[in-house]
């Protein structure tokens, strides 16, 4: 495969972050009675705002703490009762701090003390606490001054350290003007370490091992946009896939302290260079990681590997069919009836739950092998067969028509309504809870809601599918149209529209070039299913219009679907009236015994059949833009 040519660019200030000397600095201290925020009050503030080594203002002003000063804290601070009374309170002094605050990264000596102080305060007054980044000079004295230095990383030892040109005396702005040259010198320290721009200065005072840290260049250039990133190592192998809304932002990270999972560090000792792709939109971005996972199975990546090993549930085409568990949905006999397969599942342990759903709910048989139209004098009926679990058909016990009506029903389950194993499943959950038996239901609800996940993929998936094409717009957060191109369930094109343009055009451009694809066996879709699974999660996102759907097609749901069973209160709902009507019915016998009676089921409660609004039009419905 052709990689594209690598081309070295000198980043600018923005591509490798913010550098310090260019970070407006509040260096904020407090006084107080006491010390903690809920029997004490702040009788005193201070701070001081820098950028680049230069003073830019300065905050300063005593506070009622609404009460005395303890004579301890007098003797301390110098600051009396008598100095307070009359002062603003912390409600008068919070609008002009917060202000002061804005825009700025937050810095004090044991932060933790005075944010915590003023956080107090201003959930207290009802004043919303700014989202600011917080720098405690304590943690970064901790980095940079070892204990041969000083004795510890009291503020009075570190000014006197660092031959600050303010002592700190426990007054609020003198010890926040000491605090600033504590800062400077601590930074000036940190900077061979490769401490230099703001976003190390979130992670400093983690430890990061050298080693992943000379690997930080790797990120310098990236963009700051959303994409996909690739790390590949001096071979050019890919080791990593990885998909962000800046790409710049995330890359960096690995080469913090924020990363903490081993085989990342593993993958970041290896790696020579980042890749980056800028993609148009966030789900683009997202289809194309699947997409590259899928290509070059980074060694690195777990998920999305080996989409075509996902196995689906199959009813299979022969005169007596049984369920199967496959790897890939085939051209079936149409003439048995329409195909019927659910899933794709996560591993075949979840497939074979679904599997035993079904067997618990009808009278299927069990058995592997292939039975014919006319049964062996010498076979013999199964164990199910005595339990009254399966016709034996193997043995003439039940003959083709007989079977037909329980496959029938097993197909109108997996494709159309699974009311039949809501029921059964609801009953025995229901008689085993009456038990205290309650791991054993817990295993049969598990059951049904891999039965019911399975189902519904299967139905959204044959959804997707069968539509050739699904032109779906959304506003972007700068006012332009995000636009995007589905054809059998596979992302073919995507795009921006700018801000108050015509976004008509653009569309019939971008369905012009956008790629083509073969129809797709159902209920399979042309992409990986975790693709079209992002795909019909984006449609139904809040604000997503349907500008085109193929006449045809139609895009709806079968209105009992599996679908409308995805919220767990729906079961619980049919576990609740089965608990109801076991004063009438033994619902336990009739899930050990199989298929229950054949009246339809709606959501308990709801006297109706349970209905389920899809995209911009209802269930049933063909949605429109």
């Amino acid at each position: 495969m052709l990689h594209p040519p690598v081309t070295h660019v000198q980043p600018t200030l923005e591509d490798v972050g913010t550098p310090l000397s260019r970070v407006t600095f509040v260096v904020l201290d407090l006084e107080t009675t006491g010390g903690t925020p809920a029997t004490a009050g702040i009788t005193e503030v201070g701070a001081v705002k820098v950028r680049g080594g230069e003073v830019l203002g300065e905050l300063q002003t005593l506070v009622d703490p609404g009460g005395p000063v303890p004579a301890f804290i007098a003797s301390l601070t110098g600051i009396t009762t008598s100095m307070v009374r009359g002062a603003p309170r912390i409600e008068q002094v919070l609008p002009s701090l917060l202000e002061f605050l804005q825009g700025s990264v937050l810095v004090a000596h044991n932060a933790s003390f005075d944010v915590g102080f003023l956080r107090a305060a201003a959930a207290e007054h009802g004043y919303g606490w700014p989202d600011v980044q917080v720098v405690d000079t304590v943690a970064l004295a901790r980095r940079a001054v070892t204990r041969d230095e000083v004795p510890n990383h009291k503020l009075g030892t570190l000014a006197a350290y660092f031959r600050a040109t303010v002592t700190p005396d426990h007054r609020a702005l003198s010890d926040a003007r000491a605090t600033v040259d504590v800062l400077h010198a601590l930074l000036a320290r940190l900077a061979p370490l490769g401490i230099t721009h703001l976003e190390d200065l979130a992670t400093a005072t983690d430890p990061v091992p050298a080693a992943r840290r000379r690997k930080r260049h790797l990120a310098d250039g990236l963009p700051d946009a959303p994409g996909v990133y690739q790390f590949r190592d001096a071979r050019g192998e890919v080791l990593y896939v990885g998909v962000s809304t800046s790409i710049r932002t995330r890359v960096r990270s690995y080469f913090t302290a924020a990363e903490h999972r081993r085989r990342m560090n593993e993958m970041v000792g290896l790696a020579e260079q980042v890749v980056p792709i800028v993609c148009g939109t966030v789900l683009e971005a997202r289809v194309r990681e699947l997409r590259l996972i899928a290509e070059h199975a980074p060694r690195y990546n777990r998920r999305s590997r080996s989409p075509e090993r996902m196995p689906w549930v199959r009813l299979t085409t022969e005169p007596f069919p049984r369920l199967t568990v496959t790897r890939q949905v085939r051209h079936d006999d149409l003439s048995a009836g329409p195909p019927a397969y659910i899933g794709p599942f996560p591993s075949r342990a979840a497939a074979l739950q679904a599997v035993d759903a079904l067997h618990a709910t009808f009278p299927l048989r069990q058995c592997t092998g292939r039975l014919p139209r006319v049964p062996s004098p010498t076979a013999s009926a199964c164990a199910l067969a005595g339990m009254g679990r399966c016709g034996a058909p193997c043995t003439g016990g039940q003959d083709v028509d007989g079977y037909t009506a329980v496959v029938d029903a097993v197909r109108a389950a997996m494709l159309v309504d699974p009311a039949p194993v809501v029921r059964v499943h609801a009953a025995r959950i229901a008689a085993l809870t009456a038990e205290e038996r309650f791991e054993e239901a817990a295993a049969w609800r598990d059951r049904l809601q891999v039965f019911l996940r399975g189902a519904a993929r299967a139905q959204r998936s044959a959804r997707a599918g069968r539509n050739r094409q699904l032109v779906a717009a959304r506003r972007d957060q700068a006012g332009g149209w995000e636009v995007v191109v589905v054809r059998h369930g596979r992302l073919c094109g995507s795009m921006v529209t700018p801000r108050g343009a015509d976004p008509r055009p653009a569309i019939e451009a971008l369905l012009a070039v956008a790629e083509d694809v073969a129809p797709p066996v159902s209920p399979a879709t042309a992409a990986h299913p975790e693709e079209s699974d992002l795909v019909l999660r984006w449609l139904e996102e809040p604000g997503v219009r349907l500008v085109d759907v193929a006449e045809d097609e139609g895009w709806a749901c079968p209105v009992n679907g599996a679908e409308s069973w995805q919220d767990p209160a729906s079961t619980a709902a049919a576990v609740a009236a089965a608990r109801v009507g076991s004063a009438t019915t033994t619902g336990c016998d009739t899930a050990e015994g199989g298929a229950g009676p054949d009246e339809p089921v709606g959501h308990p409660g709801s006297g109706h059949v349970p209905a389920r609004r899809v995209g911009a039009g209802g269930a049933g419905t063909r949605g429109a833009a």
